[in-house]
């Protein structure tokens, strides 16, 4: 499957949390019910995945992770802010890079209506 028709799945799912919850509850709500949504959806999910920083020849764990990980092509980051801004931009880069992936989308479920809060990310690697 490659990876614009993952990011259109779980594009669905989050808009169905968001239909379900609306906007105004913490990131971690989102996470685990948009978690939920997609492993109905049969698609491989890791939730918090460990993403290490390799400096040199060495592997060290600065705490980077990613919220979830679909089918290891797509990163998913997840937010509940007024507005999403460039730092936000930057974190979903950085790990698109660190773990070599193509293609992120970062989600703000604190919106009237949620594409009005998703942001496709592409890395051109």
């Amino acid at each position: 499957m490659d990876e614009n028709l993952i990011s259109n799945k779980i594009i669905g799912c989050a808009i169905s949390v968001h239909s379900s919850l609306g906007p105004g509850l913490l990131e971690s709500a989102y996470k685990e019910c948009l978690f939920y949504e997609l492993s109905k959806s049969h698609l491989l999910i890791e939730k918090e995945k460990v993403m290490p920083l390799i400096y040199e020849t060495v592997k060290l764990d600065c705490g980077y992770r990613i919220d979830l990980l679909v089918q290891n092509k797509v990163v998913v980051e997840l937010k509940s802010v007024e507005a999403l801004n460039e730092v936000h931009l930057a974190q979903t880069l950085t790990y698109m890079k660190l773990g070599n992936y193509k293609l992120g989308l970062l989600i703000n479920f604190n919106v009237a209506r949620l594409k009005d809060g998703v942001r496709r990310v592409v890395n051109g690697l």
